[in-house]
């Protein structure tokens, strides 16, 4: 499955190439509380049907029914880029569901060839960060290399986002944990593939959308090249595979660098990276091992819900003292135990 700003840049591409007038719209900026963030994304076809979301449904709706009754022109007049504000005024933000005193302002852009959506999407796929600027003054766009996530820049002549590789998921080890995980991230818009070289592990384990891999882990990472939008989550169990896998994805760029395994084991893997392959300990001190933050997770299913929590957690920047690990949730659970025992006891 793909990323929602890719499926609405696709779904807005294919329109336009089928003849449909299609207007493109960017949330650029916010104020206050909004629905949605900036650089948030929304097609909408000349017969009002939509992809993506700007605020949840309230400012679709008016943007639909006045598309519907005039056409795409009402929004974009002279078929040029417009910029346009909604809950300036409280009724506005009443009428629109905005939260109070919130505002938040869009850009239209009418698709066209100038919009060079197929090279976006090209450049996207071949994992290559791109910075886009829309001329809001003729509709002319330009691609150049850039950073993903920036954030959105609006002044009177241009519109400025940014645009990358889908977020990606390499899983070393083919078992259940991993098909519970793989089926998170597929839904959280990952590409994900699987790398597992047992073959009685492969026969068996089958997922749509997923690519699975019998080449061994760290000639595959090696091949992929990990890039600052690559997490890697060791689950086979296997030193002999996982430790293979880690040594090179704490070398690599990936954001995220995770392992299954008890508090023990996860010691005596650090212990083998740094004593056997001389990992150095800043890459250690990168290594997500127990993999997951602490929700007390018994089952595959919440054991993977606890990992991709925390490979999100990772992505979103999100601290580590605001998403606990799994070791010190653990031990912090264990002392209330011993506590609640203790009381009981006297």
């Amino acid at each position: 499955m793909e990323d929602l700003d890719t499926i609405v840049l696709r779904t807005a591409l294919n329109w336009h190439q089928h003849g449909q007038a299609v207007i493109l719209v960017t949330v650029a900026r916010t104020w206050g509380s909004s629905p949605r963030p900036p650089g948030s994304l929304l097609a909408v076809n000349h017969r009002g049907e939509t992809v993506g979301s700007i605020s949840g449904g309230c400012i679709e709706d008016d943007l639909i029914s006045r598309i519907k009754e005039e056409g795409v022109q009402v929004a974009c007049k002279d078929g040029l880029p417009v910029v346009q504000r909604y809950g300036i005024s409280a009724d506005q933000a009443h009428r629109f569901g905005l939260p109070c005193g919130g505002t938040i302002e869009l850009v239209l852009e009418p698709v066209s060839e100038l919009s060079q959506l197929d090279q976006l999407l090209a450049a996207c796929e071949q994992r290559r960060n791109v910075e886009r600027r829309l001329d809001i003054r003729n509709g002319h766009t330009q691609l150049q290399a850039g950073t993903r996530g920036g954030v959105p820049m609006l002044d009177e002549y241009q519109l400025v986002t940014y645009f990358g590789p889908q977020v990606r998921l390499i899983v070393i080890g083919a078992s259940d944990l991993s098909r519970f995980l793989c089926q998170f991230a597929l839904s959280l818009g990952f590409e994900v593939i699987v790398c597992d070289p047992r073959e009685e592990y492969r026969a068996s384990w089958q997922l749509s959308g997923i690519t699975v891999s019998a080449e061994m882990p760290d000639d595959l990472i090696l091949q992929l090249k990990p890039d600052t939008r690559t997490a890697i989550i060791a689950l086979s169990h296997d030193p002999k595979l996982d430790d293979l896998a880690l040594i090179d994805a704490l070398q690599s760029q990936a954001f995220y660098v995770g392992a299954i395994g008890s508090r023990r084991n996860s010691e005596q893997r650090r212990e083998r990276l740094r004593t056997h392959f001389d990992i150095s300990e800043d890459n250690l001190q990168a290594l997500h091992g127990p993999a997951g933050i602490y929700i007390g997770s018994k089952t595959p299913a919440e054991i993977a819900l606890s990992i991709i929590a925390q490979i999100v957690a990772v992505k979103n920047g999100i601290p580590e003292s605001l998403a606990t690990e799994v070791a010190s949730g653990k031990l912090q659970h264990e002392d209330v135990q011993h506590i609640e025992t203790f009381q009981c006891g006297i």
